[in-house]
């Protein structure tokens, strides 16, 4: 069933858990993952890049969104990730996708605030939910981002600018990086618990991928509650695409049916692992009442 993504995170964060809001960037890791959460009867936050969306096409994404969710006995929202551009988001509010994180950390706070005000107007007069970025998390994420620290600022200036746009998630810079981990980052766990504090906003944790389990409980703990993860997805997907393609080659075969269906396996075990570190296992139908679209 297609639900909003506030309402699992508020679900998330009011029960000590959080929800996994995993990329797809095909037909084969969307089913992979909702697959996957039928199969844990956990929620679950699809999320699609501003790169893929311009890549498949916004209708046709939602077409194969709604065909592997509406038949779905779990919930599931569709978000649209890291998006720095009004025209996709507008674009996306139109298709009636459940929400979409509209990053303006690359803008002064000024600037920042006052064009997430105007995307939170137009989203929630059709009913999707707006995550909000105003400082940068490093990592490029789809060729959205930077590697080095834009913008940091007191989590009691995050959270007025929340209050102040109307932005229904925040996300903040938690010391975590979207990509592989070069060296062990420094976690910043205190942080999420000083901002979940000061609003009742939910928090999102992005660069999720490479992060144990303990580090995860500690986010979920201070009050994280929708984590993101697409690295580890990609990872899956690319090393079951070759090691399909190096046996075939050892034997002459050729079948892409075959190397999708391993690689969606491969996806489908990365959201297992992360579902059950999550503790969303089997909290579909009570997330189900809380996760009404608006």
């Amino acid at each position: 069933m297609i639900t909003s993504t506030l309402g699992l995170a508020r679900h998330g964060r009011d029960h000590g858990y959080a929800v996994l809001a995993v990329n797809v960037f095909d037909d084969v890791s969307l089913r992979a993952v909702v697959d996957a959460a039928v199969a844990m009867s956990s929620p679950l936050v699809v999320q699609v890049s501003v790169k893929t969306v311009r890549s498949i096409g916004t209708g046709l994404t939602t077409a194969m969104f709604r065909a592997a969710a509406i038949a779905a006995a779990v919930p599931v929202a569709l978000h649209l990730d890291h998006c720095p551009d009004p025209d996709v988001a507008a674009d996306v509010v139109r298709a009636g996708w459940s929400s979409l994180l509209f990053d303006a950390s690359d803008r002064d706070l000024v600037t920042a605030e006052r064009e997430t005000a105007k995307i939170v107007a137009m989203a929630h007069a059709s009913g999707v939910d707006v995550e909000s970025e105003v400082e940068n998390i490093i990592g490029a994420e789809d060729g959205v981002g930077s590697e080095i620290s834009r913008h940091s600022y007191p989590v009691e200036m995050l959270a007025a600018v929340a209050e102040r746009t109307g932005a229904d998630l925040i996300a903040p810079h938690l010391g975590t990086a979207h990509g592989l981990y070069a060296s062990r980052p420094e976690l910043r766990p205190d942080r999420a618990r000083e901002l979940a504090s000061l609003t009742d906003r939910p928090l999102v944790l992005h660069g999720g991928t490479g992060l144990t389990e303990a580090e995860f409980r500690a986010f979920i703990n201070a009050g994280v509650s929708k984590i993101n993860i697409s690295t580890a997805v990609k990872v899956a997907y690319m090393t079951a695409a070759r090691d399909y393609l190096a046996a075939a080659d050892a034997v002459g075969g050729r079948d892409p049916l075959a190397m999708a269906a391993g690689a969606g396996r491969a996806i489908s075990e990365e959201v297992t692992r992360h579902i059950l570190i999550f503790g969303s296992e089997g909290r579909a139908q009570a997330a189900s009442a809380r996760g009404t679209l608006r």
